[in-house]
C-alpha cells in the first residue's frame, strides 16, 4: 500500500500565496489518475470541474500537499504519480464517470440498482442525473425490497412467541388469531387449516351429490328434497364454518379491516344462505305463500357455490391466479373490446346475408349475437347456423377473427402469472435469508471475546446485513423476536 509522506514542520506555512496559486494552475493542466478496484483511468481536471461538487472534482482541486484532505476523499494516494486509489465497484464507476462527458448517468444491465445508488452517493453525483429508464428499474427494486421487508415482518409475527404478553384478554385474542389465521405458527394452527380445507371439500361434494335425483327423497307434499344424511352433513359443515368465522371475527385485531376483506366477505356469503333458508322455512310460511318460499329457498341454495372460493384462502396457486388476472385487466379489456366489435359486425352481416333465405334462423340482429358469440369463441352448438353461401363465408371469417382475438392477450396473461409466481418464490427465499442474517448477527461475540450473555443489553435497532442493501426492520418487539430465535 502506498503511504502518504510526512510533512516537515513549518515547510508549508512558509510558502507564499502566489506559489499556491501557481501550483493550482499547474494542477488544472495536469491529468489525474484514478484507480478504482484495479481499473485505472486518466481524467482531465477541466472535465471533472463540470460538476464541482463531485468527489473527483474535489480531488482534482486539492493541493498536492493537503494529505489530510486527500485521505478523507480516497482510500490511498500516490503523490509521485498523482494517482488516487478507491476500493469501490469498477463496473459502477464506468457508468458514473460518463456523467462528466454526457451530463447523465446510465446504469448497465447486471448492476444492482440499490448498490448503484450507493455508488452515486459516494462519488457525490446528484441522483437527478440518472436516466429515466434507470429510475424505473430503481423504483421496481425499491418495491421489491419493501415487499421483502413486509414478508420479514410477517415471518417475525408468525414466529413471535407469547412469553412477553401479560395474562389477560389481549393474550388470548392474539393466541386465537394466530391459531385461526397463521397456519405456520404452530402444529395446532396447521391442524385447524387442514380441517377447514377438508370441510370445504366435503361441503362442495355434498352440494353436488344433493342434486342427483337418485339420492333425493320426497317430502310429505311430494316435492323432491335432499337426503336427510346429506342434509345432516351440510348442517355440520355450516356449523364448522360458523364457528370458524365467529372465532376469527372475535380475535381480529381490526374489526373494520376484517369486514372489508374480500375473503372474509366470501366466508360470510358461504354461510348466510343456510340461515336465510332456515328462517324462510320455519317463519316465512306465516307471511308468504309456500310456493314463493320454495322459490326463494331454491334461489338461495344456488349461492352455496360461493363456498368453493374459500379454497383460495388455503391455496397459494389460486391467489397467484387471482393476482395475475388483476394485473391483466388491460389485456382482458382489450379482449372484450375486440370480441364486442366482432360480435356486432359479424352478427349484422349474418342477419343481412341470411334474411333472404326462406328457412333462415337469423330472425333479428340481437338474436344473431348468440350465433356470433358461439362462433367467435369456437364453441358452435349448432342450434343456429347460416344456410347461404355468403353467410357461410361470413361464418368462416368470424371464426378466424375470433381465434386471433382470443389468442392475442393470452401470452401477456400467462406472462403475468409466471412473473408473479416466480417473484413470490424469490421474495420468500430472500425474506428467509434476511432472517438467517439476523440470527447470525444476534450471535456475535461479546467485546470480551466470549459469547454474548442473554442478559446483555441489545441494540434498539438491529441491522439485518452489512451490505449496502440492508433493510433496517427490527425495532422494539421485532428485535426481541430475533433474539429469542437465536437463543433457541
Amino acid at each position: 500500500m502506498w503511504r502518504l509522506p510526512k510533512s516537515r514542520s513549518g515547510s508549508f506555512s512558509s510558502q507564499s500565496s502566489a506559489g499556491e496559486q501557481q501550483e493550482q494552475r499547474q494542477q488544472q493542466l495536469q491529468e489525474i489518475s484514478v484507480n478504482v478496484g484495479g481499473v485505472r483511468l486518466s481524467l482531465r481536471p477541466d472535465v471533472l470541474n463540470r460538476f464541482p461538487e463531485s468527489r473527483l472534482a474535489e480531488l482534482a482541486n486539492c493541493p498536492s500537499r493537503s494529505f489530510d484532505l486527500i485521505s478523507s476523499l480516497c482510500d490511498d494516494y500516490d503523490p509521485c504519480r498523482r494517482e488516487f486509489y478507491f476500493d469501490r465497484d469498477p463496473d459502477s464507476f464506468k457508468c458514473i464517470v460518463e456523467v462528466y462527458y454526457f451530463g447523465e448517468v446510465h446504469m448497465k444491465r447486471g448492476i444492482c440498482p440499490i448498490c448503484f445508488i450507493k455508488e452515486m452517493e459516494f462519488w457525490k453525483i446528484d441522483l437527478g442525473l440518472l436516466d429515466e429508464c434507470c429510475k424505473s428499474n430503481l423504483s421496481e427494486k425499491e418495491e421489491e425490497l419493501a415487499e421483502i421487508a413486509d414478508k420479514v415482518r410477517l415471518l417475525l409475527d408468525d414466529l413471535d412467541g407469547l412469553d412477553g404478553e401479560p395474562d389477560g384478554p389481549k393474550r388470548w385474542q392474539k393466541l386465537l388469531w394466530r391459531l385461526m389465521e397463521k397456519p405456520e405458527s404452530s402444529l395446532a394452527a396447521r391442524v385447524v387449516a387442514v380441517v377447514s380445507f377438508l370441510f370445504i371439500l366435503l361441503s362442495s361434494v355434498v352440494m353436488c351429490l344433493g342434486t342427483i335425483p337418485d339420492l333425493q327423497v320426497e317430502d310429505s307434499e311430494g316435492n323432491r328434497a335432499e337426503h336427510p344424511t346429506l342434509d345432516a352433513i351440510e348442517t355440520a359443515c355450516i356449523g364448522w364454518f360458523t364457528v370458524e368465522f365467529g372465532l376469527r371475527l372475535a380475535s381480529a385485531p381490526s374489526k373494520v379491516r376484517f369486514a372489508l376483506s374480500f375473503m372474509n366477505a366470501v366466508d360470510f356469503l358461504a354461510i348466510m344462505p343456510f340461515y336465510i333458508v332456515l328462517t324462510l322455512t320455519y317463519l316465512g310460511t306465516a307471511v308468504m305463500e309456500l310456493a314463493n318460499v320454495q322459490q326463494a329457498v331454491q334461489a338461495l341454495r344456488i349461492m352455496r357455490v360461493a363456498r368453493i372460493f374459500k379454497l383460495a384462502r388455503h391455496s397459494s396457486g389460486l391467489q397467484t391466479l387471482t393476482y395475475a388476472l388483476k394485473r391483466s385487466f388491460k389485456e382482458l379489456g382489450l379482449l372484450l373490446m375486440y370480441m364486442g366489435v366482432g360480435i356486432f359486425v359479424f352478427s349484422a352481416l349474418g342477419y343481412t346475408m341470411e334474411q333472404s333465405h326462406p328457412e333462415t334462423l337469423f330472425r333479428s340482429i340481437p338474436q344473431s349475437f348468440w350465433w356470433a358469440i358461439i362462433t367467435m369463441t369456437t364453441v358452435g352448438y349448432g342450434d343456429i347456423y347460416p344456410k347461404t353461401t355468403l353467410g357461410r363465408c361470413n361464418a368462416a371469417i368470424s371464426f378466424l377473427c375470433g381465434v386471433i382475438a382470443i389468442a392475442l392477450p393470452i401470452h401477456p396473461i400467462i406472462n403475468n402469472f409466471v412473473i408473479y409466481y416466480n417473484k413470490q418464490k424469490v421474495l420468500e427465499t430472500a425474506a428467509r435469508h434476511e432472517l438467517e442474517l439476523m440470527e447470525l448477527q444476534s450471535l456475535e461475540l461479546a467485546p470480551g471475546g466470549g459469547p454474548r450473555r442473554l442478559d446483555a443489553p441489545w441494540e434498539g435497532t438491529m441491522r439485518i446485513s452489512r451490505s449496502d442493501t440492508h433493510i433496517p426492520l427490527l425495532t422494539g418487539a421485532h428485535a426481541t423476536v430475533a433474539k429469542k430465535r437465536s437463543v433457541s
